[in-house]
């Protein structure tokens, strides 16, 4: 019989800290939140109970710090720790830990978490418990030679895969046998600084599939059952990007048989509390065990909107020594609809995903009919380098697929995230792309129909670019009412014909130079490239404004910092900066030699000293931001002159990292 408990420490943060607190405290728990300096006003902290501090901003010297939690569990009186997702949530050392200070993991056992821990050992037990597995190599050996001849046994493409860890990272798909070695390499140095183990295993690629995981759920009474399946086959960079439940290609057939699988891999190491175990599916209708999640998954939301449970509710049942509240017939017999999950994240798609950090100027998260939103967001919250780019969780429930994909495009157009970049665009193109809506895609998908290059062509419309100078305008307008107490109406006034006010916008790299005429600040037009737009006002806030404009009327919704603007009209975000009455910009960072960091992170490495010759496009430094890492180069040529920063330095955005001297 498990040990009671009323008081639980949340060892996470962000939205996965507020999910366990608001479901422990339903439950009527006493909750205890921990953070780190980045986090001291974060929205767990003062949702919580109680609030611990326990170190530093890096999470190597606070949430991944086992004995700093653990006494924060027994300053505070908590006698159960729920590790959330991320962080130390697989760590076997941490689950024991926490068992040998005589507190409750929420979670599996240490010795189910260990023997899922490593992708190879894993997958050997996998093969023994009759689980359906994808042919390669987990074996010991990990000289370069043995890897590279198992990789061509297995026959390529082939997966070349970090044993410990996961999220993407010490994973690569090599198709060509002369990339092989250099693949190998590439993965056992990230999964070393990942995950401090550089172990590898190989898989033969299963092409054109799709990735959907089981959810399983254990207790101590030996009972183990399944919630169907999510499928999580949009992802980039082998990093989930859309979710959903159930997957349309999982009939009730083969979720019987996949589910079956799952409980069988799950009962082979005894599994107690929520996991997830995850299947490639060929078009065949074959699937493989590629690996388990011994935690809660971030895509949770979508099994809970589908088989209305709630699974932290679960975890703080069977941790308390309970039987699963249903069995495996109920569960099914509770499926209805279809729910779909997007991860809203502070990313540019237009810069290579490159992660942003910064204050939230405004967030404004949407309602309606079967939305859920997971977030700790809120205007004025600082986004910080040190952790995952993931902001908030976005998901629709709806009687089918259909339904569920149109409120989540609603729910991403009334969603307002401004101050920093994000991929709330990205999104909402993914639900809208026709191979989604129609269900028939693979984890191809982002690679097939999203190029970077697409992406990168996207640029702000003539009409998108005057919407932004006529916030700007009456932004002007409205500061200058406030500060002098001038009347509303005499803004815009004139005597004689309509005033003319000149903008030089910048958005990228385009630069926008042009007149906008104002008329009693109601009637606005401009030529923009040639185009001329001409638009009426409606009704004006301080933060948006309607407009009529060929007929049509939109809404335009903008926060200003300074000389930055962010707009989001006609379905679309921009940045603008106004450098109207800004003086001439010198060299572009870069063409002057001068490298610098793209974003807050910490300077993983390197690669050249001072007096080096160094080409165009060659890897200078290598910089880690919200757990990725980006090789830095330069566009040109030259002989380094300085280095000014060391590896292991935490160094601000656009710091100069080294000088080249360009050759002339």
């Amino acid at each position: 019989m498990s040990k009671r408990f009323n008081k639980v420490l949340v060892a996470n943060r962000g939205e996965i800290a507020l999910r366990v607190i608001r479901g422990a405290r339903k439950l009527g728990y006493q909750t205890v939140a921990v953070y780190a300096d980045a986090d001291a006003q974060s929205l767990h902290v003062r949702e919580a109970d109680e609030a611990v501090h326990i170190g530093a901003s890096p999470a190597k010297d606070s949430y991944l710090v086992i004995e700093k939690i653990i006494a924060a569990a027994k300053t505070s009186g908590a006698q159960a720790i729920h590790p959330g997702y991320g962080f130390l949530s697989e760590r076997e050392a941490f689950a024991q830990a926490v068992q040998a200070a005589g507190l409750i993991f929420i979670g599996p056992d240490p010795a189910s978490i260990e023997a899922m821990g490593n992708k190879s050992a894993s997958k050997i037990r996998m093969i023994a418990a009759g689980v359906p597995c994808v042919p390669g190599y987990q074996g010991d050996d990990q000289r370069d030679d043995t890897l590279v001849a198992e990789a061509r046994k297995a026959g390529l493409p082939v997966m070349v895969k970090a044993a410990a860890g996961g999220g993407g990272r010490g994973m690569r798909l090599v198709f060509d046998e002369a990339a092989l070695l250099e693949n190998i390499r590439s993965a056992r140095s990230e999964a070393e600084n990942a995950f401090g183990s550089g172990q590898l295993l190989i898989e033969k690629a299963v092409m054109d599939a799709r990735h959907v995981e089981i959810q399983v759920f254990g207790d101590r009474h030996g009972n183990v059952v399944h919630f169907g399946e999510r499928d999580c086959s949009v992802q980039r960079r082998n990093q989930k990007v859309v979710e959903e439940a159930p997957s349309p290609a999982v009939d009730d057939a083969l979720r019987l048989k996949m589910g079956a699988a799952a409980v069988a891999a799950a009962k082979a190491v005894n599994y107690v509390g929520a996991g997830t175990v995850e299947f490639m599916l060929a078009r065949d209708g074959q699937f493989y065990f590629l690996e388990m999640n011994t935690r809660l998954q971030v895509e949770h939301p979508v099994t809970e909107l589908v088989y209305g449970v709630d699974l932290v509710e679960w975890q703080l049942r069977v941790a308390q020594g309970e039987k699963l509240p249903l069995g495996q017939a109920e569960i099914l017999d509770n499926r209805y609809g279809h729910a779909i999950e997007v991860r809203l994240c502070a990313e540019d798609p237009q810069a290579n995903y490159l992660p942003q950090t910064g204050p939230v100027l405004r967030w404004q998260a949407p309602v309606g009919e079967g939305l859920r939103v997971d977030t700790y967001l809120e205007t004025g919250a600082v986004v910080s380098p040190y952790y995952d780019s993931m902001q908030a969780k976005l998901i629709a429930w709806g009687e089918d697929r259909e339904t569920a994909r149109q409120r989540l495009l609603k729910a991403l157009a009334d969603t307002r995230f401004f101050g920093l970049v994000s991929n709330k665009d990205y999104l909402r193109d993914i639900l809208g792309h026709a191979a989604f809506a129609g269900g028939d895609f693979s984890t191809g998908f982002i690679g097939q129909y999203f190029s970077q290059e697409a992406i990168n062509a996207a640029r702000p419309s003539a009409r998108q670019v005057v919407l932004a100078a006529v916030a700007l305008y009456l932004d002007d307008a409205r500061r200058l009412r406030s500060e002098h107490g001038i009347e509303a109406e005499m803004i815009g006034w004139h005597s004689s014909h309509e005033t003319g006010v000149d903008f030089k916008l910048k958005c990228r790299e385009q630069e926008f130079e042009f007149e906008l005429s104002a008329q009693a600040s109601r009637r606005f037009s401009a030529v923009i490239a040639g185009e001329k737009v001409e638009l009426e006002l409606h009704r004006q806030d301080a933060d948006s404004y309607s407009y009529l404009c060929e007929g049509v009327q939109g809404k335009a919704y903008f926060s200003r910092q300074g000389d930055q603007l962010w707009l989001e009209a006609e379905g679309r975000n921009w940045c603008f900066n106004d450098r109207t009455l800004a003086p001439v910009e010198g060299a572009a960072p870069g063409s002057d030699g001068r490298l610098l960091a793209h974003s807050d992170g910490k300077l993983v490495a390197v690669h050249v000293k001072p007096g080096e010759q160094v080409e165009k496009g060659q890897t200078l430094a290598v910089l880690e931001a919200m757990k990725m890492e980006f090789q830095l180069s330069l566009p040109v040529a030259g002989v380094v002159e300085s280095v000014n920063a060391e590896p292991g330095q935490q160094v601000r955005n656009k710091a100069v990292l080294l000088v080249v001297k360009p050759l002339a």
